[in-house]
């Protein structure tokens, strides 16, 4: 999985703990998956989080937004996910390691780290593998030469 480059901006608004905002589009029905989402947020980071909220928009909207101190006056606002940059809806692990990164880096996931780097192991086995049989398809059979 690639990781995705957040968009972030400054404000100096004060915010004391992590606010999580997920904009969801109602005409698409994706209230029940944004929920899930803040539930399981909600669940692994507890009062690490000051907020999640749910924002009902429109236009097949679907972001996952986080605001976090950078200091005592300014606070950053960092766009974990979007569904259009990021093509579709992250796996729920994914967004849990993309807020730990910006909250708690040094925190352990537990589970979800273990499965994580389980798959990214995997991708890069199966790309070694693509790559051993490119290079065989070019050199052609020894018997052919």
């Amino acid at each position: 999985m690639a990781e995705p480059t957040p968009t972030k901006s400054v404000s100096s608004l004060q915010t004391t703990l992590p606010r999580i905002a997920i904009k969801f589009c109602t005409q698409c029905r994706w209230m029940l998956r944004a929920a899930y989402f803040a539930q399981e947020l909600l669940s692994t980071f507890g009062t690490d989080l000051g907020e999640v909220a749910l924002v009902p928009v429109t236009g097949g909207v679907f972001t996952v937004t986080i605001w976090h101190s950078i200091n005592e006056s300014q606070t950053e606002e960092t766009i974990l996910w979007d569904r259009k940059r990021d093509g579709g809806f992250p796996e729920v692990k994914a967004l849990k390691s993309l807020v730990r990164n910006v909250i708690a880096p040094d925190r352990d996931l537990g589970h979800t780290d273990r499965a994580l780097k389980k798959e990214k192991a995997q991708a890069e086995k199966i790309e070694t593998v693509e790559t051993v049989k490119g290079d065989e398809e070019k050199k052609g059979c020894e018997d052919c030469q």
